[in-house]
């Protein structure tokens, strides 16, 4: 990542947003034109949303470490993996990069460019679901990059695959990407005025996941066990 300036990492960042979205809300809109059955519908636009993240990781992440997720950007701000001076840039960018995302998708199934959703999800199971979902995918980037770090692309592919089915809100757990979704007036859509308790609980599980696993990642320091060891 270092490798490469910033214009290029926000290239990268605005890009993989894009596609992201445009797979999401594309998947939604093809499967519900493709079936009646709302459950299989959630499994389509699941299985595209798991591989297209899968793909992005692993192809924009050397670029720009693919965070595609205000969220992500900004749990890595805090622990120094990202300058602070380019967090906003970041946000900005993948706010950017969804709204393209939603475009090419109404374009590709001839919508209107953008449309208001009038999806209601909204209340306290679906906010703690998102809190969840967020803490989750933080944890899941955290210790993959401690522990597997090639492995990290397919991780959070498998992780958002399996949180749309066990989260009451199908796991949007990013900022950007629920604002896009907010001009969908299709299957993946959110209404706009839903979209303030998403994003408070969506930061608040990732600061979380931030916090913890800062504790649990850290081994016992080896002068300790040496220590401990020369005692017995």
């Amino acid at each position: 990542m270092a490798s490469y300036d910033l214009s290029r990492r926000l290239v990268a960042e605005a890009l993989g947003t894009a596609m992201l979205v445009a797979t999401v809300v594309g998947s939604g809109i093809m499967a519900t034109s493709l079936t009646a059955d709302v459950g299989l519908a959630l499994l389509g636009n699941t299985l595209a949303t798991g591989a297209i993240l899968a793909v992005l990781i692993t192809v924009l992440g050397p670029i720009s470490g693919a965070h595609f997720n205000p969220a992500v950007s900004l749990i890595f701000a805090m622990s120094g993996s990202l300058q602070k001076r380019d967090l906003g840039f970041y946000v900005l960018v993948q706010f950017a990069g969804g709204v393209a995302g939603t475009i090419c998708a109404h374009l590709m199934f001839n919508l209107p460019l953008l449309e208001l959703s009038s999806k209601v999800r909204t209340g306290g199971a679906q906010w703690f679901s998102e809190g969840i979902a967020t803490f989750g995918l933080v944890a899941v980037i955290l210790a993959g990059i401690r522990f597997e770090q090639k492995a990290v692309p397919w991780l959070v592919g498998l992780y958002i695959t399996a949180a749309y089915w066990f989260t009451a809100s199908t796991s949007f757990a990013n900022p950007a990407v629920a604002f896009a979704r907010s001009l969908t007036d299709t299957f993946s859509g959110i209404r706009p005025i839903d979209l303030p308790g998403f994003w408070l609980t969506e930061i608040a599980g990732a600061v979380a996941a931030l916090l913890l696993f800062n504790w649990l990642l850290q081994p016992a320091e080896t002068s300790s066990i040496l220590s401990s060891e020369a005692k017995l």
